[in-house]
């Protein structure tokens, strides 16, 4: 750690147009603060925005090119968090109350007067960048605490972080047993006109309602997270391209026949999905099967939007209606063996199950070579019909 920085003055930025009370006020905290000063309140704004290590702000109503009520405003609606949260101090010569209660209304952190003594204006300033060192901790806290908790707080879905780091793991998995892995990214459709349409809140609300649908939509091994506003990626073990082109019609149309009500107006969502698979004897990342998915919905908003885009372009309903089984929890299947025997539901499910195995007896088999009978479990997994396939082979 660096000593240096750990007994560095908190830096103050002092605005007003009149150099004499610059030199008036910096003379009387020059001993507790650091200090860079400017003129006018375009000028400050500037330096807010190239210096991060500003601490606290202490500036004049009454200035050429931004006045003080200009610059508040722009602090306050400021995008970035350690300028839109710094305490900003109100210093004027006019004591009025209309002035002092526009300047709070206006999202000044204190104010005081040209007038105010030594010992008040350092006690002011020494509890506001205390406030502002400890916000800075708390912001900083959150952020490390959100890179490795692996549910957003906000949406309920899994962080970009946990879900690059899972996915990262099954992607390895499905390299090792040969097993198949898709990775699926949906974007709102003409997101920006909605913004601009019906307000942030509204498409905030649209934002938040396709992600409650993802989270229901989806089997308990997918992994889904929200990228950036309006854009989502799941990522899917043991489906293959087929599998995850069913999925994504299947979400499209459900999508579709969604409407939302705003002040008796309706909003219908329409989404573009992007679709991307591991490629078995490939080695891939989790970020290229992503950035392949995105490549593949830059296609298909070029297009129009609310399509989904495969390997080979836009996917129809003719190319996806081949019934795509999900897999079966090998351990819920053994459960409910053990406890109810081979009833007709459990008969059903045997092809899927030998499915969800294969990869694994492939593995076993090449590991232990005994004869399993690979290509007729292959043929059962496929047909689905159990009394089909022969005893033995």
């Amino acid at each position: 750690m660096n000593d240096e920085s750990d007994q560095a003055l908190p830096r103050v930025l002092i605005i007003d147009d009149s150099r004499m009370v610059r030199a008036s006020i910096i003379r009387h905290v020059r001993d507790r603060f650091e200090v860079r000063e400017e003129a006018d309140g375009e000028a400050g704004w500037q330096t807010l925005m190239v210096d991060p290590t500003i601490q606290a702000v202490i500036t004049d109503i009454g200035m050429p090119h931004l006045d003080g009520y200009g610059l508040l405003e722009r602090i306050r609606k400021s995008r970035i968090s350690r300028i839109n949260t710094l305490p900003v101090v109100v210093i004027s010569g006019d004591d009025e109350p209309d002035v002092r209660v526009k300047a709070k209304s206006a999202g000044a952190t204190d104010f005081i007067s040209k007038s105010i003594g030594n010992v008040e204006l350092l006690a002011r300033l020494e509890a506001l960048t205390q406030l502002a060192r400890t916000q800075r901790d708390l912001e900083e806290s959150r952020a490390a605490l959100a890179t490795v908790s692996p549910t957003d707080p906000a949406s309920g879905l899994a962080t970009p972080s946990y879900l690059h780091y899972h996915a990262a793991q099954e992607l390895s998995l499905a390299h090792r047993r040969h097993g198949d892995l898709s990775v699926m990214v949906i974007e709102i459709d003409q997101f920006d006109n909605l913004i601009a349409r019906y307000g942030a809140h509204v498409a905030q609300l649209v934002n938040r309602k396709l992600s409650k649908i993802l989270a229901t939509k989806l089997r308990q091994e997918d992994t889904v997270a929200e990228l950036a506003p309006a854009r989502f990626v799941i990522v899917s073990p043991a489906t293959n391209m087929d599998g995850a082109c069913a999925f994504a019609m299947r979400l499209r149309t459900a999508i579709d026949h969604i409407v939302m009500t705003y002040r008796e107006e309706r909003i219908r969502i329409q989404i573009t999905i992007g679709l991307a698979a591991a490629e078995p004897g490939r080695t891939q990342t989790v970020s290229h099967l992503i950035g392949v998915a995105m490549q593949r919905i830059a296609v298909g908003r070029a297009e129009g939007g609310n399509r989904v885009m495969g390997a080979k372009g836009e996917v129809t309903p003719e190319m996806a209606s081949v019934p795509v089984r999900a897999p079966v929890s090998i351990d819920q299947y053994l459960l409910q063996l053990r406890t109810a025997g081979l009833d007709p539901g459990l008969r059903k499910q045997l092809p899927d199950a030998i499915r969800t195995l294969l990869p694994l007896l492939e593995l076993i088999e090449s590991e232990f070579p005994s004869g399993l009978p690979l290509a007729t479990l292959a043929r059962v997994a496929e047909t689905g019909l159990v009394g089909a396939a022969p005893k033995g082979e």
